[in-house]
């Protein structure tokens, strides 16, 4: 009832138990408390997966796998954010998890443990067809220890119970996987929400004439049909060049592949595509059943059995570019295949859906490969291997575009638990560090800064001298940051026969946004900080504002050319600017001073505010100015290393 909720909020905000005070020790031996429960219930959790989620044991076992690398991991990246000694932190405050059905355990269990880690109260509303399932791994926090009073279970609604949970501005952080339009209703009913989500994807696999064929049907069918195509990750288009698309010979082994999987209860130990969560309806029921003008069914999905939730998947042939199938998400097993000419023609039908969340190559050329790399616009990339399946720090999850809402940082990786938490610079005193900055136009800033700090005055050039000084050490920060983490790319793991790569992309169009009440640092610091990370950067300076810190920037980056632009625009402008989706994103100096216009704006686009207190340590900072993507590529081909065979690498475990 909405007198429940109201209560699971004032509970969440007062924290009787005190773990917003528990020390970093503490929480985490009660994570690895609840690692172990998770162990001992896997049979528990599965079960219920299959009974409440109709998850065949091969897709729900691994979930539970993955829902352990959560707990442990999240208390790990936690303790790493809490040693630096140049900010203060503490947990954001209540967070309320609304997760899908469809990965009942480890969605669930990813967005309860990063909060706990950060230090948070949290509220999970479960999704609603899977409630027991979410039962089931409450009770595992809660034998570890973590109290009912920390992790409350509110099984409720959406419409009802889950719109007053995120609507409330008791709750810091919402954390949301779910469809897109649910995400912009969200931040249209509250602006100023706190939203983290990874929503829809209509996913594509680029199959290439220099692809292996068979392979590449191998990977496409595991990925657009397990879990019966429910998953977020799953491939939704086939996008094969012309001589793919022509042979005849590789559309009757497609065909015959996707025939031969078992279609049937989630209880039977040959099934292969489990049940649809519902029986389909909407867009997915419209898919099964009519055909677009000149589509051609190269498989038809038909009802199987007396259950309507059990459907063989479907095949359409003769997708065209823009249509209904090409651009619309159907969350069921229901493949699309497109005919391109090339493969620049397929990057640009995969780009065009808007969507961003995991994309595939299959293609045995390493040109190819890195032409795809470098154009295709998602978060997860699958080089030769199926798009599905992502494991915890080694492939990162997460999207772009309209397959992301908040900062973009993923799932799974080492800066999830930041947007968590709260940060504040602690004050730092003594020399500067001098060392040059790659950045050639930060290099030049630094010198100039330095050379006017030099001066004894308190004020230069009408600027706080301390500001300035404060500015040189963030300059460090920010370099060195970039340096070590974000300018780099990572492999954790560096397996034998499968890259995972972590990298960084600097936001296309960033906005720094000026307001009366920005220090000199704030203003300084956000544009060397954008410029460290390769922005493209505009200073959006509200009409007839005048500054001396404005003044000075200006003056000290003229050299700067056509990398920085000062433009003059009001709230209004600024908000219309949003709504079109003419930047990428915005960064204020403090949430308080993000007017209510600019805030109403996002609820048409999402694109992120970011708003946290700019901090000179690089390592936070710098992450509102990136977006993160992960890429795994499969490069042994039949255990064959090739012309990496006699790279140190790990052994396959």
């Amino acid at each position: 009832s909405d007198e429940d909720i109201d209560r699971a909020l004032v509970c969440a905000r007062r924290d009787s138990q005190g773990w917003r005070q528990y020390s970093e020790t503490e929480r985490g031996e009660l994570l690895a408390k609840v690692a172990r429960e998770l162990r001992v219930s896997r049979g528990d959790l599965m079960g219920a997966a299959m009974a409440d989620g109709g998850k065949i044991f091969t897709e729900s076992d691994p979930e539970i796998s993955e829902a352990i690398d959560f707990v442990e991991y999240y208390a790990a990246t936690a303790r790493d954010f809490r040693v630096l000694t140049s900010v203060r932190e503490e947990g954001a405050g209540v967070v309320d998890v609304e997760p899908p059905w469809n990965f009942p355990v480890a969605i669930h269990c990813g967005g309860i443990a990063a909060a706990l880690a950060a230090g948070n109260t949290v509220i999970l509303k479960p999704a609603s067809n899977t409630v027991l399932v979410a039962y089931e791994l409450c009770k595992c926090f809660w034998r570890a220890g973590i109290s009912k009073e920390v992790l409350q279970f509110v099984p409720c609604s959406g419409a009802r119970g889950g719109a007053r949970l995120v609507s409330s501005p008791d709750v810091d952080v919402v954390i949301l996987t779910g469809g897109t339009d649910t995400a912009l209703s969200m931040l249209e009913a509250r602006p100023e929400m706190g939203l983290l989500a990874e929503t829809g994807g209509k996913n594509a696999t680029v199959v290439t004439a220099m692809s292996d064929r068979e392979q590449a049907i191998k990977h496409l069918v595991a990925s657009a049909f397990g879990h019966a195509g429910q998953k977020c990750s799953a491939t939704s288009l086939l996008i094969l060049e012309a001589e793919v698309y022509d042979d005849p010979k590789f559309k009757q082994t497609l065909c015959d592949a996707v025939q031969s999987l078992e279609v049937g209860s989630a209880w039977e130990l040959s099934t292969r595509v489990g049940p649809c969560i519902t029986a389909p309806d909407g867009d997915l029921a419209r898919a099964q059943h009519e055909l677009e003008e000149g589509e051609s069914w190269a498989v038809q999905p038909k009802k199987t059995g007396s259950s309507p939730n059990l459907w063989s998947p479907g095949v359409k042939w003769d997708v065209a570019p823009g249509s209904y199938t090409h651009m619309t998400e159907f969350f069921g097993p229901v493949l699309g295949v497109l005919r391109a000419e090339s493969l620049e023609h397929a990057i640009e039908l995969v780009n065009q859906t808007g969507y961003g969340l995991t994309s595939g190559l299959e293609s045995l050329d390493s040109r190819e490969q890195e032409l795809w790399r470098q154009k295709i616009l998602a978060g997860n990339l699958y080089i030769n291997r199926g798009t599905t399946g992502a494991i915890v720090l080694r492939q990162p999850f997460g999207g772009m575009g309209k397959s992301a809402f908040g900062p973009g940082i993923k799932a799974g990786g080492p800066n999830y638990v930041a947007q968590l938490m709260r940060f504040v610079d602690v004050p730092s005193e003594g020399s500067v560090d001098d060392t040059p900055v790659s950045n050639r136009d930060v290099e030049s800033l630094r010198e100039k800064l330095s050379a006017l700090c030099a001066s004894e005055q308190d004020m230069v050039n009408d600027v706080s001298r301390s500001d300035l000084q404060q500015v040189l050490r963030a300059i460090a920060s920010y370099s060195a940051a970039y340096t070590s983490e974000f300018g780099v790319e990572h492999d954790s793991f560096r397996l034998l026969g499968q890259d995972n790569v972590r990298r960084y992309l600097p936001i296309r169009c960033n906005r720094i946004r000026v307001h009366q009440d920005d220090t000199a640092f704030d203003l300084f610091a956000r544009v060397c900080a954008a410029r460290v990370a390769g922005c493209q950067l505009t200073v959006s300076v509200p009409r007839d504002f005048q500054s001396a810190a404005l003044s000075l920037l200006d003056a000290l980056t003229e050299s700067w050319g056509a990398a920085i632009e000062f433009v003059e625009e009001s709230d209004d402008e600024l908000a219309a600017l949003i709504a079109t989706s003419q930047t990428d994103r915005v960064r204020y100096a403090s949430p308080s001073r993000v007017p209510r216009s600019v805030l109403r704006s996002v609820g048409a686009t999402g694109i992120y505010i970011a708003s946290t207190p700019v901090l000179l340590e690089g390592r936070i900072e710098l992450l509102w100015y990136m977006m993160e993507q992960s890429i795994s590529y499969d490069y042994h081909r039949y255990g064959n290393l090739g012309s990496r065979v006699g790279e140190e690498r790990q052994a396959v475990l």
